[in-house]
């Protein structure tokens, strides 16, 4: 199952500005080509996954930055609907914007913000919640007497 990854003298954890430089350099220079090639064409001590990421997420020229607009949002709300968590098919409807930016806006703010409206954010329907159903089922209403054990009030 794929490679065996050879992880001797690979650095790991945040990247410095140095090494963001050499992999911004060598792309426009050359091209991605192969990421499991390009470290070592480039000069850094990294895995050829790890600078995908890294020039995917966080590098590239044309990644928008900053806050999402209603429009964006309501887009990831529709498609999300629609799609569930694909959040590269969602990506391509939002330019600009990475899968993992919208992956990580979704789980922070979005999903919260169904919550708090009363919308399921896996299903997009209504929420049933089972404490107003107390309200609701008093004992008068299921024909009980009052002030027996099932008057809840």
């Amino acid at each position: 199952m794929g490679r065996s990854p050879d992880k001797n003298g690979l650095k790991k954890g945040p990247w410095t500005i140095e090494e963001d430089q050499k992999l911004i350099d060598y792309i426009q220079k050359h091209g991605h080509g192969k990421w499991r090639t390009l470290p070592k064409n480039a000069g850094l001590k990294r895995c050829g996954k790890s600078c995908r990421l890294r020039w995917t997420n966080y590098l590239r020229p044309d990644i928008k930055r900053g806050r999402f607009s209603f429009h964006e949002e309501e887009t990831i709300i529709q498609l999300h609907s629609i799609l569930g968590n694909k959040w590269s098919a969602i990506a391509a409807s939002l330019p600009g914007r990475t899968d993992n930016e919208i992956k990580n806006y979704w789980n922070t703010h979005i999903r919260k913000k169904l919550l708090r409206m009363g919308i399921d954010p896996v299903t997009h329907a209504p929420c049933l919640d089972l404490l107003p159903l107390s309200s609701i089922l008093s004992s008068s209403q299921l024909g009980y007497p009052s002030g027996s054990v099932w008057d809840w009030k």
